[in-house]
């Protein structure tokens, strides 16, 4: 199908409304009950887009589209959807600070025990990197909503609502300067003997070529020597327990483990109860929960955040502290995705992480960060044409471009997703069972870098690719949605994707793959926005039927009065208006020039033909 932001982010926004909506009251709960994370991915779903793009706008009610104020009448007018909107990030604020005021990012039922025994009370309480980055997203964006709504507020000289701006921007300051905090602690750097397990792993990973071990683990070195200065003196807030960097014969990894890292320093200019909260997590990176945080701090560091000021002193010092991490990851993970010169670790899918788990999944999730990594950068067409390889392999090996077949192990990438445990989540206060998280955006993580590389790239083929592969994830989403019940229009009923692989009659949503939708949605918005690719041969062509049609106007010109009102000075005059319109576009637009060239040069063939035939005829 094609994809269409618009009318399908108006779709989802309607279908919340019918799924949540309800006898004037909002509805939180989704198809694995409320918790902090979900209540954040509930509200981005209506926030993210209004924020992002400005043809959704909620928070300047004099200038709301007409179709937004249709698909949200239930809220009441223009006026009180900004109002309505206001009050559930206040209910949100509520639902997620403590009775003493500190914010909660609990993963309360996204948790799963990975054995017969249930998460403690505590565990439930456990704080995740999903809740942070969510938080982050989440908070920013409302920041935003309510600076600007502000300014609606007080041209009506609404003091009521002006005061409830101000105390809600406090708590979600509050809340954003938390997350962040929770984002540096959580920030861990594995070190690893080449002869260990682990390093044994990463160097089956980076030694494509089979050359000995020694040349390789000096080539990586060299490769990251810079990557290893930035972190060894750069990376000091927060920092994890003291990893082995001075020792260049280790290998090393950095990125996001789960949680606050255990033994993480705390940070000395926030409260201490959210500076120094006890952590948990394994002092080792997981894949998910990287490219989890580089798109929360994506957010932070955002031209919009810079614009409208939403940063005070304390969150621009640990803004700081995540852009040197978020930089550092990235150029950490693409050069490993790349390291060689022959094949990439990353085309040997699928690949495996340091602890010797693998998955397909995580082969998308490093090429998510590879491709995170040049949309900060300049990419190259050979990146990008390797990249669309990689993509094209996981969609097939997903079974999002191929049909799946009995008992198909692939499924469960999808349905229930890929399972991640989570090491130290047993040491919480009074014990309890090992904890899992469970990742099941495989496909909306493919239609979105997709998306991402297809604006990077300025090869026309390989847009076309990628823009052909996103249609087929689209296509595979769409049968995912719900069709039955109060949420319809939203996701997730893998069922009707893999049929008896999977479960099937879902009624109740997943905001989990609804926000992930939206995001894609959003992303795909950007990509239409940018100027279409402009082949330089199109341009030569267009140029040359520019040239013969402006000097066959010229002669058509003079056989013509200036004071000729004719049907031919009028039709010539509409060439050369024509003609100007396609000079303008050339070079931006070389596809539409040579059509409008080609039309004129239609119409001056005729006007010569018709003038030749009157000759003739006396």
């Amino acid at each position: 199908m094609r994809i269409q932001p618009r009318q399908q982010i108006l779709d989802i926004w309607s279908a919340m409304l019918s799924a949540c909506y309800r006898d004037e009251k909002w509805h939180w709960d989704g198809v694995l009950g409320a918790n902090s994370i979900s209540d954040s991915e509930q509200l981005l779903c209506l926030l993210y887009p209004a924020t992002e793009i400005e043809s959704f706008a909620l928070d300047r009610p004099e200038a709301m589209s007409d179709d937004v104020k249709i698909v949200l009448e239930a809220f009441g007018g223009q006026a009180r959807i900004g109002i309505m909107v206001l009050g559930l990030l206040e209910e949100y604020l509520a639902r997620n600070t403590d009775p003493d005021g500190l914010p909660r990012f609990d993963a309360g039922s996204y948790l799963r025990a990975t054995g017969e025994r249930e998460p403690t009370a505590a565990q439930h309480t456990l704080e995740v990197v999903d809740g942070y980055s969510m938080s982050v997203t989440l908070c920013i964006a409302a920041l935003g909503f309510a600076r600007v709504f502000d300014r609606w507020a007080r041209t009506e000289r609404r003091k009521d609502i002006s005061a409830r701006i101000a105390e809600l921007s406090t708590g979600l300051s509050t809340r954003l300067t938390a997350a962040m905090t929770g984002l540096v602690r959580s920030f861990v750097v594995n070190t690893a003997s080449p002869r260990s397990p682990s390093g044994k792993v990463m160097l089956g990973m980076l030694n494509q070529s089979g050359q000995p071990e020694k040349v390789v683990v000096d080539a990586v070195s060299r490769s990251l020597d810079r990557v290893r200065a930035r972190l060894r003196n750069d990376v000091t807030l927060g920092r994890a327990p003291e990893s082995e960097l001075d020792d260049e014969d280790l290998l090393f990894e950095c990125g996001w483990s789960w949680g606050v890292v255990q033994g993480a320093d705390p940070v000395d200019f926030v409260p201490d109860a959210i500076g120094s909260s006890i952590g948990y997590a394994d002092p080792r990176p997981y894949l998910y929960f990287t490219i989890t945080a580089l798109d929360g701090i994506n957010d932070v560091l955002s031209q919009r955040t810079r614009e409208l000021d939403l940063l005070d002193d304390t969150q621009y010092r640990l803004a700081e502290a995540l852009r040197i991490r978020w930089d550092i990851t990235q150029r950490y993970w693409a050069t490993v995705a790349r390291f060689g010169s022959g094949t990439w670790p990353l085309e040997d899918i699928p690949w495996r992480t340091s602890d010797g788990e693998e998955s397909d999944y995580f082969s998308l999730i490093v090429s998510a960060v590879l491709i995170q990594e040049l949309v900060a950068r300049t990419a190259s067409d050979d990146d990008l044409t390797r990249a669309i390889g990689i993509f094209d392999e996981l969609a097939r090996r997903g079974r999002i471009i191929r049909r799946p077949t009995q008992d198909d192990p692939s499924v469960a990438l999808h349905h229930p997703g890929v399972r991640m445990t989570l090491r130290g989540s047993e040491l919480v206060e009074g014990g309890g069972p090992r904890l899992e998280w469970i990742a099941s955006d495989f496909a909306p993580v493919l239609l979105k870098r997709s998306l991402q590389a297809a604006r990077l790239s300025g090869n026309i083929t390989a847009r076309d690719r990628l823009m052909e592969l996103a249609k087929k994830v689209m296509d595979h989403l769409d049968l995912r949605m719900i069709t039955d019940g109060d949420a319809a229009g939203l996701w997730d009923d893998p069922g009707a994707a893999f049929g008896a692989a999977a479960t099937a009659g879902q009624t109740l949503p997943s905001w989990y793959m609804t926000e992930r939708v939206i995001e894609c949605l959003v992303t795909a918005d950007r990509t239409y926005r940018e100027a279409p690719l402009r082949s330089p041969a199109m341009v030569v062509r267009a140029v040359e039927l520019l040239n013969e049609a402006e000097h066959l106007l010229n002669q058509e010109m003079l056989n013509v009065s200036v004071e000729d009102t004719s049907a031919n000075r009028i039709a010539l005059d509409g060439v050369e208006q024509q003609l100007a319109r396609a000079r303008d576009v050339v070079n931006l637009q070389p596809g539409t020039s040579f059509t409008l060239a080609s039309a004129a040069l239609i119409e001056l063939d005729r006007l010569a033909y018709a003038r030749l035939d009157a000759m003739r005829s006396t």
